[in-house]
């Protein structure tokens, strides 16, 4: 069984930066694809940036771009988000996901197992 736990979240300054962290396990992940969406309070959960666990291929949202980067650790099964001059509307709960499949999908629909989430917040 899927399992992916966030870790790294917390409180930070405007311009600050945080690094998230996702352990996945229960399978194999390779053919499989990692996402991070974050939700804000009284807003829809959005994509942020997902990456292909074989070949580590990456797509972003266009707000993150340039100041979010994901990574993989295929040995260690790990996920990771650094995020950097964050901004105030970066805060949010920010989910782990994965599906199945080479697809950088950025709708919620299109993956089958999430985390529990981790809060981020930026001070202005």
């Amino acid at each position: 069984q899927v399992q992916l736990v966030e870790s790294g979240g917390g409180l930070v300054q405007t311009g600050g930066s945080l690094r998230l962290s996702c352990a996945a396990s229960g399978r194999t992940f390779s053919g499989y694809v990692m996402g991070w969406f974050r939700q804000a309070p009284g807003k829809e959960r959005e994509f942020v940036a997902a990456i292909r666990w074989t070949g580590g291929s990456t797509t972003y949202r266009d707000s993150v771009k340039g100041r979010f980067t994901i990574s993989r650790d295929n040995p260690k099964n790990m996920v990771y988000l650094q995020m950097n001059s964050l901004k105030p509307e970066d805060t949010a709960v920010y989910y782990c996901a994965c599906r199945q499949g080479l697809f950088l999908a950025a709708d919620t629909q299109r993956y089958d197992y999430w985390g529990q989430g981790a809060q981020v917040t930026v001070s202005s």
